[in-house]
């Protein structure tokens, strides 16, 4: 038997965890975002599902997708309250009929047998009557160290139902046992750990207070890539060649994604702002190096496309120096520089996109399912190149703006930008925070990847991804 999917039923023609409360605690590993799709697949079962994150699952997948989804606040420390001042961990070990672990890490699973209730979801375990199930996830090595089996067979001593992980591409690019668990599979688990009970507590009152739904929560299960800040391009150990961006859009792009809901990587090249918590930080200095950490990003280990959406928000040196020094240069009354141009990113992760090469002919397999890229333009005095660079670069949206206007250039907390797509039509916004002109650019996004997955729908050419524990 396998779960039913969202908006569907179970195989018997009934919701099979119908009245039921599920307590879902999430632990830090890489496959935490796969716990949004379990969350979907137990709420089309019928149940009611309250989320407990630690803080490295936080760190993968933000709490408002489960908040989102659950309706339901989510627990991330032990200390928290919830909205009407009870202790939320111990509100949901009372009144969960079952508490499941998905996916649970081999530090959890340490912890969890030897009683250490160092965060939230070891807490609520600890506190709870009801049956545990677990889904653990980790390295193959990890999954069979004698440590591990012994924490295992510890925990199935106390009752727990520990579901093996699968064989298959783990995260470290080896193959090997340490997948999470398919999903039906966890589902069915669950199903079975509660089929002989009764409703633990059917009183609304005494379960986890709903919440109001969450505000733009449309990008739930997207993965999203965004570059921010300025490269810098060496002039020697000291000296560099850069420009006066600060990524601030960018951050502003990336923290307004997390809260709507997706899984963000944000490759950051020199930015002088906090970095959003929730994102997944990848670091690049220079124009290579923000080349090789797209060029990384772009396929899933089956060979999908690796992001669902990408935002190039940095401004990328349009030179750099043709030779750097060694050693630091010394001071002298001139200094001469041969400058070459650096490639331009954003038009050649287009072409990788649509399977195009450097002249423009479609001789490689696309990505699939194709993502929605975004470009930025940054210009003096007018607009007027931003369309050319719209067709060349084959975007589908170039966010352009007039850096040298009062309040919409590099540093300012505000922007005035105009959004052109491939469609031809143009968006002019007002000078606003650069926060509102990432929401509204994540509107035009979310609008987009909703119309790509109804025509691949409509066209029977879905393009199922599986991605690594």
């Amino acid at each position: 038997m396998t779960a039913a999917r969202e908006g569907e039923t179970g195989a018997a023609g009934t919701h099979r965890l119908a009245g039921r409360l599920v307590g879902l605690g999430v632990t830090g590993s890489i496959a935490a975002y796969k716990a949004v799709e379990l969350l979907r697949l137990l709420r089309a079962e019928g149940a009611d599902v309250a989320v407990m994150l630690t803080p490295t699952a936080a760190r993968f997948v933000g709490p408002l997708s489960f908040a989102a989804l659950s309706r339901h606040p989510v627990e991330t420390e032990m200390l928290d309250l919830l909205p009407d001042g009870r202790i939320g961990h111990i509100v949901l070990g009372d009144s969960a009929d079952v508490m499941v672990v998905a996916p649970a890490t081999a530090h959890w699973l340490g912890a969890m047998a030897n009683g250490l209730a160092g965060d939230v979801v070891t807490a609520t375990c600890l506190a709870t009557a009801a049956p545990v199930v677990v889904a653990p996830a980790m390295d193959g090595d990890m999954w069979t160290h004698p440590a591990t089996v012994a924490n295992v067979a510890r925990l199935r001593s106390y009752g727990y139902a520990v579901i093996d992980p699968d064989a298959g591409l783990l995260a470290s690019g080896q193959s090997g046992v340490g997948r999470l668990a398919e999903l039906p599979v966890i589902v069915d688990a669950i199903v079975a750990a509660v089929a002989a009970r009764p409703v633990r507590q059917p009183d609304p009152a005494a379960r986890p207070p709903i919440v109001a739904a969450a505000r733009d929560a449309d990008l739930v299960g997207r993965h999203i890539v965004v570059t921010a800040g300025g490269t810098r391009e060496a002039i020697d150990p000291v000296r560099f060649i850069g420009n006066r961006s600060t990524g601030k859009m960018g951050v502003a792009i990336a923290a307004a994604a997390l809260d709507r809901g997706a899984r963000v990587t944000l490759i950051a090249s020199n930015v002088e702002v906090p970095l959003p918590a929730g994102a997944i930080v990848v670091r690049a200095g220079s124009t290579a190096d923000l080349n090789a950490a797209l060029l990384r990003s772009v396929h899933a280990p089956d060979g999908s496309a690796g992001f669902d959406a990408l935002i190039m928000a940095a401004a990328v040196a349009d030179f750099r120096p043709l030779e750097a020094a060694a050693t630091k240069l010394p001071r002298a009354d001139a200094l001469t520089i041969r400058l070459e141009s650096t490639p331009d990113l954003l038009e050649e992760m287009a072409m990788i996109a649509h399977g195009l090469d450097s002249d423009g002919a479609a001789t490689r397999q696309p990505l699939r399912p194709l993502p929605v890229l975004v470009g930025f333009a940054a210009e003096t005095g007018s607009l007027e190149r931003a369309p050319e660079k719209l067709r060349r670069k084959h975007v589908d949206l170039l966010v352009a703006n007039d850096v040298a206007e009062a309040g919409s250039g590099f540093g300012t907390d505000t922007n005035r930008v105009s959004i052109l797509a491939a469609d031809g039509t143009r968006e002019d916004l007002p000078l606003q925070s650069k926060r509102a002109v990432a929401e509204r650019l994540l509107d035009r996004v979310a609008l987009a990847l909703d119309a790509r997955d109804a025509a691949a729908q409509t066209n029977g050419t879905t393009d199922p991804q599986r991605e690594p524990a």
